[in-house]
């Protein structure tokens, strides 16, 4: 079931924790968090987060924000501080691949399921960044720009951006032609450059503009012969889920 709170009203000068504060009120506690990060790049995974932050000062993270809006070091801080307080908190990592074959969309979706489904406490109520979700098995809300209004969003959306940042950086020392430590594997002119230069690699997604035509502008090379492309035994696939345990 997805709704809104029952008989609650926020109050736009509510801050952060307006949301939160409002359910707990109507009994729907513990409230979940779920956000992405990565769903607008050409490279690299997606990643879904879910947080449930505890009620009360505690809960209260110093300089949380929408992750988009913080700068890495502050981000980095206020990572930690998630998930110091947090009283459960997840990530679910979905690679290129999978993104390619079922849709950003659909994977989206499936991914917050997923993050919402691991997380160590049972949510009552979920709020979720601008998309419903059903099927969770108990009430929620869409919030439009979400990471900005929600505290719990909020938390998830740092949680997402900083552990696909730290899987980027990883990446790039696989891929260095690509600079992912940079652009994060979103479309940039140096981005596009290293495409055309190089063809995509295994982490890139095939459904992009961008990458198709760079994947068909290097299916013969200049001595006549096909590379290994992504789907092919010869392409070296990096194990994110290995990556995934060890920046956690």
């Amino acid at each position: 079931m997805i709704g809104s709170p029952p008989r609650s009203t926020i109050r736009k000068d509510a801050g952060l924790y307006g949301y939160e504060r409002a359910l707990t009120r109507a009994g729907l506690t513990p409230v979940a968090g779920a956000d992405e990060a990565g769903r607008g790049a050409c490279a690299g995974p997606l990643v879904v987060a879910a947080v449930i932050l505890p009620e009360g000062k505690r809960g209260q993270v110093p300089g949380l924000a929408d992750s988009k809006l913080l700068v890495p070091t502050t981000r980095e801080r206020v990572y930690d501080e998630v998930l110091a307080r947090a009283t459960t908190w997840s990530a679910v990592i979905i690679p290129p691949g999978e993104l390619d074959r079922y849709g950003l969309h659909v994977c989206n979706i499936a991914g917050m399921r997923r993050a919402l489904a691991q997380l160590g406490v049972a949510p009552g109520y979920v709020l979720t960044d601008g998309f419903p979700v059903r099927g969770i098995g108990v009430p929620g809300l869409a919030v439009w720009k979400g990471d900005r209004v929600a505290g719990c969003i909020a938390a998830a959306s740092v949680v997402a951006k900083v552990t696909r940042d730290r899987i980027m950086c990883r990446l790039s020392e696989s891929y260095p032609e690509y600079d992912f430590a940079t652009h994060k594997g979103y479309v940039t002119t140096d981005h596009n450059a290293a495409l055309r230069a190089h063809g995509p690699c295994p982490e890139h997604r095939r459904r992009f503009i961008n990458v198709a035509r760079a994947a068909q502008a290097g299916l013969v090379g200049d001595n006549g012969e096909v590379p290994p492309t992504a789907g092919s035994e010869e392409t070296e696939m990096v194990d994110l889920d290995s990556i995934a345990w060890e920046i956690a």
